[in-house]
């Protein structure tokens, strides 16, 4: 029978991995997640701040969990990863969250600050979906993996916001999800990409402080910055059976910021 919209959003008995997982975005997505039923482990460099973060979920009813690791190192992934399924079982759905950003003019990034970014932002993706697939996806003809990108990964930036390292990552995150989503089609696993727009956290805050909140909220033809829930609904829709027949796809979620010429 054709399931209902509730049935194909509920995610009981599913596991979710999440990394950076701690706070601002990847927090949000573990609530949209563990709200919908799913049993959450959350990763980040920080004990201090899973614990709290952990904390938090276990409040709001949410089944939690949590293991500090590393994603820029792969034997910190490849860790993670394993001790994911000895506590946890077979994971269902990865969010590949975990980054980190720099400004600096292109004429003078440092190399080192490249290497940084291209590290955990792709390169950790890259070998945390492989490993789980290989453990626990593809063995089951089941798999939810959903990366975060970003709307500076669809093209160029203003002048001053000078992060060329950032967009570089986020548009080979774009393209990494086009080409797995194909790949891995025949193992019934889905891969699919959230772009967000500004949304305040800890990464944006200097941005955000230096060029002005308002300022970049008016760009936006919501005439906004991205809030605490704007992320629940596209996450729960990739990571669900909704979204059993999406794959190799992003979706901006930035106020319409992405679609305004020139803008």
């Amino acid at each position: 029978m054709t399931r209902t919209v509730s049935q194909l959003f509920d995610l009981k008995g599913r596991t979710a991995l999440v990394t950076g997982g701690s706070r601002g975005l990847g927090l949000q997505m573990a609530h949209a997640l563990g709200e919908a039923g799913a049993r959450i482990m959350l990763t980040s460099r920080k004990a201090a701040d899973l614990e709290e973060a952990v904390a938090e979920l276990q409040a709001a009813g949410i089944d939690a969990r949590w293991i500090a690791a590393d994603c820029a190192k792969e034997e910190e992934i490849r860790r993670l990863a394993d001790e994911t399924l000895e506590r946890m079982g077979d994971v269902d759905i990865l969010v590949n969250n975990a980054g980190a950003a720099w400004g600096a003019p292109a004429e003078d990034h440092p190399v080192e600050a490249w290497d940084k970014l291209m590290n955990l932002n792709v390169r950790g993706y890259f070998i945390l979906s492989q490993h789980l697939a290989k453990k626990s996806m593809i063995p089951r003809k089941y798999g939810r993996i959903v990366n975060i990108a970003s709307i500076a990964g669809l093209g160029g930036n203003p002048p001053e916001m000078q992060t060329l390292a950032y967009n570089t990552s986020k548009g080979a995150v774009i393209n990494f999800t086009r080409a797995l989503g194909c790949e891995w089609g025949k193992y019934n696993l889905t891969v699919n990409a959230i772009c967000p727009g500004f949304f305040p956290s800890k990464m944006t805050q200097a941005t955000l402080s230096r060029l002005g909140e308002d300022k970049l909220a008016a760009h936006a033809p919501l005439q906004r910055l991205g809030d605490d829930e704007d992320l629940k609904g596209v996450t729960l829709l990739f990571a669900s059976e909704a979204g059993k027949h999406i794959t190799g796809q992003w979706l901006a979620v930035d106020g319409g910021v992405s679609v305004v010429t020139g803008g």
